[in-house]
């Protein structure tokens, strides 16, 4: 019977015992050194953490997913979360389509679900502690340069362009966008389309160590930020 009873016991204990789901990322790890660590292949981590675009820019503190269940599930709900906040852009555009009057119509290119992503997590890096409008009109910068012949012609291009945007090279850029920087790209797409009209750079004057913006002619500056066209 005491045999019966411990075996029971163990084979419970399996059944509510909690598998390791996720990594978070310390100092001196790599993506190939959890895979190894976890008993995968570097393709399979990286298949299993779709939001990391950069194996080689991983930084402390992230979450790294190394167990498929997990994986997708959060997928799915970062997905139906994506979906809704869209839903909500395209109600919002067409609204202001109808608003709009012919000569001052917003226009709107369609962006996928990813892109938007893109840009919010692009925003928060860039303007976290900066005022709304401050994030609606680094999400317009973007945008202004999808529109200038010297940029390249999608906002993953644009974003990834060498040397343009510090978030990307330390990898700030991988952490997830918050809400206002998530409302801050709809704005952008819709009412304040123009708010930083021709801008297509900015700058924090005060702590920028290349000074080649300085001599560009200045569209707006908000909080610490000073637009250039």
């Amino acid at each position: 019977m005491k045999k019966l009873i411990a075996a029971l016991t163990f084979g419970i204990s399996l059944l509510f015992t909690t598998p390791t789901l996720a990594h978070t990322i310390q100092a001196g790890d790599t993506m190939a050194k959890i895979a190894k660590d976890n008993h995968l292949t570097l393709q399979e981590l990286a298949e299993l953490n779709p939001q990391i675009d950069n194996l080689d820019l991983i930084y402390v503190g992230q979450t790294v997913h190394i167990n498929k269940i997990e994986a997708d599930s959060e997928a799915a709900a970062t997905l139906a979360s994506l979906e809704t906040r869209v839903d909500v852009a395209k109600i919002r555009y067409a609204q202001a389509q109808t608003n709009a009057t012919t000569t001052n119509a917003v226009k709107a290119p369609p962006f996928s679900q990813s892109e938007i992503d893109l840009l919010a997590r692009l925003v928060r890096a860039e303007a976290e502690t900066e005022p709304f409008e401050g994030k609606v009109a680094v999400a317009c910068v973007v945008l202004n340069r999808l529109e200038s012949p010297k940029f390249p012609d999608t906002i993953k291009e644009v974003i990834y362009q060498k040397r343009q945007f510090q978030p990307v090279s330390n990898g700030q850029i991988n952490k997830p966008a918050d809400e206002d920087s998530i409302k801050a790209v709809y704005e952008a797409l819709n009412e304040k389309r123009t708010l930083a009209q021709d801008s297509l750079f900015f700058y924090n004057p005060v702590i920028a160590t290349s000074r080649w913006l300085d001599s560009r002619a200045t569209t707006i500056t908000i909080g610490d930020h000073v637009f250039k066209k």
